[in-house]
């Protein structure tokens, strides 16, 4: 089951905010391996804000590996590290992350599988 989503029950499939279902009461809580259980949208808020480097650093290998066309690889890390230590020095702005991601080497290196090679 995802634990994070149980905290977004409340949330039907447009976005309204609802607090039964089928009559029934909706149980928003959830709780992580190792963590303390949450309640809700803003118990979920707290519980990655306790974990921000943690959260950002899942975030900034989902963006890579989106921008890269593939997934993340062991060659990979120190450019997701590297983008996570930029966001940390800017209070985990969205944008030095993304703007980490940009610079780096695996991005900036990345082939395109539909990139054919000059002609001479």
């Amino acid at each position: 089951m995802d634990p994070l989503g149980f905290a977004l029950e409340n949330f039907d499939a447009i976005g309204r905010w609802r607090l039964t279902e089928l009559g029934r009461p909706i149980d928003a809580s959830g709780s992580m391996p190792g963590e303390t259980s949450f309640q809700g949208p803003t118990g979920l808020r707290d519980l990655l804000l306790r974990h921000r480097e943690r959260f950002v650093g899942t975030v900034t290998e989902k963006l890579l590996a989106y921008a890269l066309g593939r997934g993340i690889q062991y060659y990979d890390r120190p450019a997701v590290r590297e983008a996570v230590r930029a966001a940390a020095a800017e209070d985990y702005r969205w944008s030095a992350a993304i703007l980490a991601i940009a610079k780096s080497a695996p991005f900036q290196m990345r082939r395109s599988a539909d990139r054919k090679p000059p002609t001479i």
